[in-house]
Parts: structure tokens; sequence; C-alpha cells
């Protein structure tokens, strides 16, 4: 399940699935929602707007009861892996879902151009789970601001770019990349692969 909240590539995120050969569906509708295996919470753009509107459909607190009260397991994707922190400064100060204890920080990139758009390797510390086999280490960003985690023993690997950043992370049942595995070809696949099947 794909959850529609006005944000960015969807059906791209859909297609990237449907290639690997999954049952993806994009959607608002609290009771599709709540009857899904698996989530992911896609996002391009900035938080103000993401965080408006997952509160402004009620996607918040649906999301709330299925991921932290029901363990389903979800993927957030760039701004969605923003989203699920305590806290962001892009555009002003705004609270997060706070389902990982972070902040949501303006890259620090000196000499170098923002956004962060295009091809970086990530360095890999944990690839149990969905970083696992993956073919190479190349993937692809669009984003001028990182998470700035506390709980460093749930990321899964760094990138470098001005600065290094979380480039992923797993708690439990929550996976989050910063990169977009929709638009990184082959290793993108196999991480959206690894989702389905070690979450």
């Amino acid at each position: 399940m794909i959850v529609d909240y006005q944000m960015g590539n969807v059906a791209s995120v859909k297609k990237a699935f449907q290639k690997i050969g999954a049952d993806a569906i994009i959607s608002a509708n609290p009771a599709e929602i709540n009857a899904a295996t698996h989530l992911v919470l896609p996002g391009v753009g900035a938080f103000p707007d993401g965080i408006k509107n997952l509160k402004k459909n009620g996607l918040a607190e649906i999301l709330n009861q299925k991921v932290l009260r029901e363990k389903t397991p979800i993927l957030g994707i760039c701004l969605g892996m923003q989203l699920m922190a305590k806290k962001s400064f892009e555009f002003g100060e705004y609270d997060g879902l706070g389902w990982l204890n972070g902040e949501v920080k303006k890259l620090s990139a000196e000499n170098t151009r923002l956004p962060h758009m295009g091809w970086n390797d990530i360095e890999i510390i944990s690839s149990e789970d969905i970083l696992k086999d993956i073919p190479d280490k190349n993937f692809y960003f669009v984003h001028s601001y990182h998470l700035d985690c506390v709980e460093k023993d749930i990321v899964t690997s760094y990138c470098e770019y001005g600065q290094k950043f979380i480039a992923s992370v797993r708690k439990d049942n929550i996976f989050a990349v910063q990169f977009h595995p929709e638009k990184s070809q082959t290793s993108g696949l196999k991480v959206l692969k690894n989702f389905l099947t070690y979450a």
C-alpha cells in the first residue's frame, strides 16, 4: 500500500513495485490502509506541506495505529523518511510523526550545490535486511535536508555530500531511506524487493 498524501512520486513508486511483481495500490482511504500488510510512505517536497497533509487528511492517526501499535512494516522514502522524525527545521520548526528520535536539518554542504541531486555511493553499516545482496551501492538522491538521528544503532547506511549524512535506517518494523529506490535502477528494485521479503 502506497500512502497518497498528495506529496510526490506515487506513480513511479507503484511502477517500481510492479516491476518486481508486487501488487501495489495507491490510496488515502483509511479502510484500505487498515487492511494493508505493508506500507510505503513516499514523498517529494517540503516537510511543512507533508506533515500538514498527513494530519489534515487524518492519515497521521491511522499510520500511528498501523505502525506503532500493529507493527505493520513501513518503508519511508526521501520526504517520507524525514516525516518519521520528531522535528524538522525546514522553513521553520515543525513536529513530525516522532517515530524516529531525530531532527531534520539542512545539509551543510560547503562548496557543493543544493539540492543534492544525482547518483552517489552509500556506505553500508548493516546489510541484514533491505540492503542485503544489492548489486551495487549507487543510489539516486534529490534532497536539501537530512535526518540527524540520535539513535545511531538504527543507522544502516551513510552517504557523503559535503558532509556525512544518514542514507538509511531500520527500527523494528520501520524502514526508511533518504535516496529514491524507485529511481535507482537494479539496486533500488532490490531494496524494494528486500523490504517485502524481510519485513
